[in-house]
């Protein structure tokens, strides 16, 4: 029976986006790969050679990209777990799982249970690997909005229900913001919006709604690029930096500073900017085709830093190893991945179906835009992982179960 069902899947589903998504899965072990082991005065081969098998087994475990590959296994477990059970039956537990994932991510911010990683607490530690709810709660407030919003059209002209849609986003983006999160947090904006919009949510509600989120943004960049410490949105202080320099606003020193406390700032101000500063030489130096697999030398000399190289900035080392010829390859990839995706949310079978399917689309070409942005100072640096190519458990299974989701609403897209 469950043979049956995963071949069904599998003949039914959507060949070309799975094609996608296994060569971007393969480019990001590879590339996890060289910007991990460029610097390594070993390669793979030459450790197989000179290892006994159990200590290669114990020095290949250790790899980030071995574990990236056990991650995307892990992934692909729970996708064709996801697949034997149609998106209208999953959809009737959706509030469970909003709400298992609110829960989380309340855990996440008690301090015991909340892991903190570079001044953020954003994780579970479970020992052997560490649980990021954030990634899995995106997912889990797309599936529970979709449901909420394949009411008829009539309802959704009611005020109340749709201040009760906003209400589902505010609760997370809030939980999020305080780990604090602020990227992960910015993604869900424009995923709840084109859903909303993709809902036929009444335009007078759409036009206050929007209006209100950019009136928030200046106000908040106002804020953070004028207004006096006292007046001063509560921020974590790299959170302030990293806007400075994506504005490229000096840093202030307070009055009366000293001049150690005004060359204090200005080497700090260096030093916040050496992380964009090395990812734009490395997407500008590749040229057309690129240094050379593992050959990039803004990673492989450390100048574009150990440990952002592999999941905040792997773009940059795509760029700089493939060149222009690599970068282009990862966005016609990500094109097929986003319009395939749009093709099944207009084939859905149902609302549900369609809202569904622009959740994710919408989400994923959101982290891809961010991360891409960051790596040629198009947005500033928000931690927001690149889909399937930056390294990382949760947000790897996370955008496979994605990935499955919208094949399971394309497989359904008829009555059988």
């Amino acid at each position: 029976m469950v043979r049956a069902k995963v071949s069904h899947f599998f003949a039914e589903a959507d060949r070309l986006q799975l094609a996608a998504v296994a060569a971007l899965m393969a480019l990001g072990v590879a590339f996890v790969y060289s910007a991990t082991m460029a610097g390594e005065p070993l390669g793979l081969g030459q450790q197989f050679a000179e290892l006994r098998f159990i200590e290669f087994v114990r020095w290949l475990c250790a790899k980030f990209f071995f574990k990236q590959a056990v991650w995307y296994g892990v992934g692909v477990a729970a996708a064709l777990a996801i697949c034997l059970v149609d998106y209208r039956v999953l959809a009737r537990w959706a509030f469970v799982i909003y709400w298992v994932s609110i829960v989380l991510l309340v855990a996440v911010l008690v301090p015991g249970v909340g892991a903190v990683r570079y001044g953020a607490r954003r994780w579970i530690d479970l020992g052997a690997l560490q649980f990021q709810p954030t990634e899995f709660a995106k997912m889990a407030v797309i599936l529970a909005l979709a449901h909420y919003l394949s009411r008829p059209k009539d309802e959704l002209k009611q005020t109340a229900v749709f201040a009760k849609a906003v209400g589902m986003l505010a609760l997370p983006f809030v939980l999020i913001l305080k780990e604090p999160d602020l990227g992960s947090a910015v993604v869900l904006v424009p995923t709840v919006l084109a859903m909303l919009y993709a809902a036929g949510a009444p335009a007078r509600l759409l036009r206050l709604l929007l209006g209100g989120i950019c009136l928030l943004g200046a106000l908040f960049v106002i804020d953070v690029l004028f207004a006096p410490p006292n007046w001063q949105i509560k921020l974590q202080d790299y959170q302030r930096r990293r806007l400075l320099v994506y504005f490229g606003r000096d840093y202030t020193p307070p009055a009366g500073a000293s001049q150690a406390e005004i060359e204090r700032l200005k080497q700090q101000q260096l030093d916040d900017t050496y992380h964009v500063r090395q990812a734009l030489i490395s997407v500008g130096s590749g040229g057309l085709t690129g240094k050379g697999f593992c050959k990039g030398t803004q990673n492989a000399l450390g100048y574009l830093p150990r440990t952002v190289a592999h999941n905040d900035f792997i773009f940059s080392v795509i760029a700089e190893e493939k060149g222009f010829i690599g970068s282009v390859t990862v966005l016609v990839l990500y094109g097929v991945v986003l319009l395939t995706g749009l093709r099944i949310a207009a084939r859905a079978r149902d609302r549900l179906g369609r809202l569904l399917a622009v959740g994710i689309v919408t989400l994923l070409f959101s982290q891809m835009f961010i991360n891409i942005g960051m790596n040629i100072r198009l947005m500033p640096v928000t931690g927001v992982p690149l889909p399937l190519l930056s390294y990382g458990g949760s947000a790897v299974v996370s955008t496979l179960i994605g990935i499955v989701l919208l094949q399971n609403v394309y497989v359904n897209r008829k009555g059988y």
